[in-house]
């Protein structure tokens, strides 16, 4: 007996981002690093977010709270409080939505002392 699995991908709601990673640069200890995640819809099916995962709670996510039709942008908001980082910092932001499976977003830059 023989037994086999085929796997296709629907058309359904896809993700196309501009870049899932971004680089803040540098910022002082206790300021907010503000920045976004433009995507667009490029499947057939509008694009549902239905959740966001951050590794701390530095990390604040804004999704769209609306489904992204096809063929519609979007963003994904970040705001990322330096108040208890120094030094380098690398996070991830796992987003959970219609497209098939989870979406990486990563981001990175350093934090400086304060200034006395």
């Amino acid at each position: 007996m023989c037994l086999l699995t085929l796997g296709f991908q629907g058309a359904g709601a896809k993700f196309n981002f501009e870049d899932t990673k971004h680089n803040f640069g540098m910022i002082r200890q206790g300021e907010i690093a503000n920045f976004e995640y433009k995507f667009e819809n490029t499947g057939t099916e509008p694009l549902v977010i239905s959740d966001s995962k951050v590794e701390c709670s530095c990390t604040k996510v804004t999704l769209p709270s609306q489904p992204v039709k096809p063929g519609e942008k979007s963003s994904i908001k970040v705001a990322f409080d330096s108040k208890s980082a120094i030094d380098r910092q690398e996070r991830t932001i796992t987003i959970i939505s219609n497209a098939g499976g989870n979406t990486v977003l990563r981001f990175k830059g350093v934090v400086l002392k304060k200034k006395e």
